[in-house]
């Protein structure tokens, strides 16, 4: 189990570095000075961090809700924060099981510690780039049942996997895990001049950032219903406010809910 001797407080960290874009207190000096460059080169990187996480609460209420999953896996969850999916999950459902998936040793302990006491939850310790250890991992199959439908949440993750560890390869292993009926959520950073200065700062941090077109995220989702409607920038997948910023219109994320081909609906 990862403990605090783990962690390298000075070395930038994509997860910390989030959480305090996001208003957080689990960060460093090094996270902070990374954040107010990126904020620097893109003073809306604030708003962005909190349209990523608002975009993530609406597709897990939709998922407990709506479509009636039962179980999530939430791959890349970062650091602990307001809203967290098991709480959002659970307010619509009390049995809705959610396993949250990090390599990060902070974001480990954290994680545990905030889930102790929360028995339709567990903390796995495994990488996205390989996809074979999440779907077989012990922490996930305490909790999740493969056969049955289940939500895979890639949350603004997707972009920190470089094109060499193949992203569609690593979807298509976790969807050839998910029964018929399951649904996967992405959110990525889209590429333009801006956001690519910004993704250079990431070079000294823990993991580098690939910003992607609109049509190479398109082709992540390759296969997949995608729910409407479909893949557009965050704020305008499925908006509880009908009146939005300019810089919120204008946010470089795009995000869909896809749905693996199914003959039935229901949750798992």
């Amino acid at each position: 189990m990862p403990d605090g001797s783990l962690i390298d407080a000075s070395t930038p960290n994509v997860a910390r570095t989030y959480d305090y874009l996001l208003g957080g207190k689990e960060n460093f000096a090094a996270d902070r000075a990374m954040a107010e460059k990126v904020v620097r080169l893109v003073p809306q990187a604030r708003t962005f961090a909190r349209l990523n996480r608002e975009f993530l609460v609406r597709t897990v209420r939709f998922l407990a809700g709506e479509a009636g999953i039962t179980q999530f896996v939430d791959i890349g969850s970062g650091l602990p924060t307001q809203r967290n999916v098991h709480e959002v999950a659970q307010q619509i459902n009390p049995d809705a099981r959610v396993v949250y998936v990090d390599n990060d040793p902070m974001v480990l302990v954290h994680a545990r510690a905030l889930l102790a006491t929360n028995a339709n939850t567990r903390v796995a310790d495994a990488d996205l780039r390989k996809p074979s250890n999440i779907v077989g991992h012990h922490d996930v199959l305490d909790l999740i049942d493969w056969s049955k439908p289940v939500a895979v949440l890639l949350a603004a993750v997707l972009h920190f996997i470089t094109d060499t560890d193949d992203p569609r390869q690593i979807i298509g292993e976790l969807r050839a895990a998910m029964a018929p009926g399951s649904y996967l959520v992405i959110s990525h950073a889209e590429r333009r001049p801006d956001i690519a200065e910004a993704g250079e700062l990431y070079r000294d941090a823990n993991a580098p950032v690939v910003p992607r077109t609109a049509e190479e995220i398109a082709a992540l989702l390759s296969g997949l219903n995608l729910v409407a409607p479909g893949l557009l920038r965050l704020p305008l997948w499925r908006p509880q406010e009908l009146e939005m910023w300019p810089e919120e219109l204008d946010a470089p994320l795009l995000g869909a809910v896809g749905q693996v081909a199914s003959m039935r609906t229901g949750g798992g």
